[in-house]
């Protein structure tokens, strides 16, 4: 899958912290998950679309 995150928005997001290279891949990980988890709710709900609700 394509990267999901905008590092500069993550970087500005956390513009009193340093980043570690490796952050980024790991969030992008993480949101990936994430969009598969609701993406799964939503078809058990016998719904296309993915809502709010499906976090």
């Amino acid at each position: 899958m394509a990267d999901l995150i905008v590092k500069a928005a993550v970087k500005e997001a956390l513009d009193d912290s340093n980043v570690a290279a490796d952050f980024y891949d790991a969030l992008d990980a993480e949101v990936e998950d994430l969009l598969e988890d609701a993406s799964r709710r939503a078809e058990e709900n016998d719904r296309k679309t993915v809502q709010a609700r499906d976090l």
